[in-house]
């Protein structure tokens, strides 16, 4: 039995960026909250980054407000994406949460994302695997004390290291687990991007089944062009929401996909999804 109400309602410090977000999203896109927001950088937009609040398609339209996820990739320019894992990078790191947290309470972003960053140019990751991973559990504790106080929770997201990042340090479900059951703070997350479990292994049904009491959010692209939920690929994503629901949810979905063309026509996969449902609910 699906049960459908109305999501989240806050008000945004920043009508700017919340006019901005109108106008890509459109106002009857039904999405409520702008998500995968970087400090310095606005949401790219063209990109579908909208998050939807749980239940995981809510049929009424919220104000948007503020920013689902922040995160703090590091120097972009210089090749970084994050430092939470790289070694002597520990005070740069600390100065990039603590700036995260300040912007993120601004925009009333109750997560951050912590970005663990490549394995360094030159070494072999089995070469440097061990000290990253103990330099990516301190630097977790402490983020999980700093995020505490701020009552916010900190999401580590695996990113696949065969066709996206080759050197990306946390690649797999499974390592990522690893590295929350080591740090042991209950404000650590993993964040789920379908996308890449898929590519790093697939078996999404028993994956999502094992790791579901650690997931604190929900990314959804199709395998391989990461497109559209509904674009040809890999991914039965009918399957997967209702797989979801039917863990109990009850967290974010957020639209991390190239579109094939204009944003706002490519969400004619939601507006079937809703329909599904409501047909469904009243079958129930």
């Amino acid at each position: 039995m699906r049960h459908l109400t109305s999501g989240l309602n806050r008000k945004s410090p920043f009508q700017a960026l919340h006019s901005k977000v109108l106008a890509v999203s459109g106002k009857d896109s039904d999405f409520h909250y702008p998500c995968a927001c970087t400090p310095r950088l606005p949401p790219a937009p063209d990109l579908a980054r909208w998050a939807y609040p749980r239940p995981l398609f809510a049929c009424n339209t919220a104000l948007l407000s503020g920013c689902n996820i922040a995160k703090f990739p590091g120097n972009i320019e210089a090749g970084e994406l994050g430092l939470a894992a790289v070694p002597g990078r520990q005070d740069e790191f600390r100065t990039g949460l603590n700036e995260a947290v300040r912007w993120a309470s601004d925009l009333g972003c109750d997560r951050i994302h912590i970005m663990a960053g490549r394995v360094p140019l030159g070494l072999e990751r089995q070469n440097i695997e061990e000290e990253m991973e103990e330099t990516f559990i301190e630097n977790l504790q402490y983020a999980a004390d700093i995020l505490a106080q701020a009552g916010m929770v900190g999401l580590l997201e695996p990113i696949n290291s065969l066709i996206s990042e080759p050197r990306y340090f946390l690649n797999t479900p499974q390592h990522a687990a690893s590295i929350l059951q080591k740090v042991k703070r209950p404000n650590l997350k993993l964040q789920m991007d379908l996308y890449h479990w898929q590519i790093m292994g697939g078996n999404l049904t028993q994956n999502i089944k094992t790791y579901f009491p650690l997931i604190g959010h929900v990314q959804i692209a199709q395998v391989p062009h990461r497109n559209e939920p509904d674009s040809p690929g890999e991914l039965n994503f009918m399957y997967l929401f209702d797989l979801l629901q039917e863990l109990g949810y009850q967290g974010y979905v957020g639209c991390e996909y190239k579109p094939q063309g204009d944003t706002a026509k490519g969400l004619g996969w939601m507006k079937k999804y809703l329909k599904y449902c409501h047909v469904d609910n009243k079958t129930n």
